[in-house]
């Protein structure tokens, strides 16, 4: 089996892949102060609960964008996988050319999400992630990371209004029924959730037009945790892939082995 796991700001997520089968799929809180140990054990309980087993696990594979993580995951993967990992970064085989003015800079999930993508639905393409952070990303017909637009996430526009004002509540992420809403809570629900509609859509017409010299759009693609909260509103954004980064990894370990 392959353990692939993707370490997030916000999340940690794993899957078990069976060749090209995910067995299953886990997301985890990230914290940056848990231990490789603390890390191991998890997965250990996870394992058992699923009725998997760590022995079986011959390879691993991560990408993070947490540096302060790497090397607690690496170990965890030695210690309890007896595997010594692949790591998502410079030097990796991705199969895809990065058109950025320093590669080094792009985020380890943005690629792995740019290869499953292209791999899945073609180019040229977008790709939405919902995360800490949205990202855009454009990958064109021949399969160049072309680059993209980063967004604050929906979650850190609610925590800035919660924090940043004496009287206004901190508010779950759901949509109200409507726009012009009659209470506090409705009426900040309704800014951020059709707020970031319009910021997405708009971000992602803007692409399309600059996307245009490569032909039309194939898909635009929305992944993350709070993917369908917006794409369900969204006009722009054609499918939710929810486990698109597991794929990604899947798909560069096997570029790499």
């Amino acid at each position: 089996m392959l353990l692939v796991i993707d370490v997030g700001n916000t999340n940690v997520v794993l899957g078990v892949y069976k060749e090209n089968k995910l067995l299953n799929d886990w997301r985890i809180a990230t914290d940056k102060d848990r231990t490789s140990d603390e890390y191991g054990l998890l997965l250990e309980q996870i394992f058992k609960y699923h009725g998997l087993c760590p022995s079986d696990v011959k390879d691993v594979i991560i990408s993070s964008v947490v540096p302060t993580l790497m090397y607690t995951m690496e170990a965890m993967s030695i210690k309890y996988f007896q595997c010594t990992p692949l790591t998502v970064g410079p030097g990796i085989k991705t199969g895809m050319n990065i058109k950025y003015d320093n590669p080094k800079e792009v985020g380890a999930d943005r690629i792995v999400n740019a290869v499953a993508a292209y791999e899945k639905y073609g180019g040229p393409l977008i790709i939405v992630d919902f995360g800490t952070a949205i990202t855009f990303c454009a990958v064109s017909k021949e399969g160049d990371y072309l680059g993209g637009a980063i967004a604050p996430g929906i979650k850190i526009s609610s925590e800035a209004l919660f924090l940043r004002t004496a009287k206004l509540p901190k508010v779950e992420l759901v949509k109200p029924e409507r726009v012009i809403c009659k209470n506090t809570v409705s009426s900040i629900q309704s800014g951020l959730i059709y707020g970031y509609v319009g910021l997405v859509d708009n971000i992602i017409e803007r692409m399309k037009e600059e996307l245009s010299r490569e032909g039309k759009v194939k898909a635009v693609v929305a992944t993350g945790g709070l993917a369908s909260l917006i794409a369900s509103e969204s006009k722009e954004i054609d499918v939710i892939d929810k486990m698109l980064t597991l794929e990604g990894l899947r798909i560069i370990y096997e570029r790499n082995v």
